[in-house]
């Protein structure tokens, strides 16, 4: 189990709040927030991109991500440099907050994106396809998706964020939009 992703321990969260959600909503009188079968849709959703994306993760982190760094980020004389002539970034935690704020600019331009060009929409779609607005719905995204997304963030590796640093701010990234919803 990959204790580096942030994922490993927002899960057991997610499942937790939608459960809390559904109990008091039901016992509260307002029957209607959640349907079942629209639950075990995203569920089935859910479940689904927990299944794919761990293996486009890695494949995005060791292929795409990692040669973009290697290709913009060459190791010359011992140092390595990027395309805009600087020392490629290191690991400091001020490097960590940059990265998870070049992460949610990115992803605003994905989701806009999502919503604008459409052949994403698409893809997009079916995360707007419930009639309910609630937790569960936020688990319910598009396989697709996740083969497309890798490459609006691959500009973040090409300036000089190392790839394993990218990966782990979409993880954060992905726990600040589940209760967004």
């Amino acid at each position: 189990m990959d204790f580096t992703n942030p994922l490993v321990y927002g899960v057991p969260c997610f499942i937790a709040f939608i459960l809390l959600e559904l109990t008091y909503s039901k016992t509260h009188g307002d029957d209607h927030l959640y349907d079942w079968k629209d639950l075990a849709a995203s569920g089935f959703m859910g479940v689904g991109s927990a299944i794919i994306a761990p293996l486009i993760k890695v494949v995005s982190a060791i292929v795409i991500f990692e040669f973009t760094y290697e290709l913009f980020n060459p190791l010359t004389d011992g140092v390595r440099t990027n395309i805009l002539g600087y020392e490629s970034f290191g690991y400091a935690w001020y490097v960590w907050l940059l990265c998870q704020l070049a992460d949610d600019f990115t992803y605003y331009w994905f989701h806009r994106a999502n919503h604008e060009i459409r052949i994403l929409w698409a893809a997009h779609i079916v995360h707007h396809s419930s009639d309910n607005f609630n937790l569960g719905t936020a688990v319910r995204n598009g396989w697709f998706t996740i083969l497309y997304k890798p490459l609006f963030y691959m500009w973040m590796p090409a300036i000089g964020f190392p790839p394993e640093m990218v990966v782990v701010c979409l993880g954060i990234e992905a726990l600040w939009q589940f209760q967004l919803h």
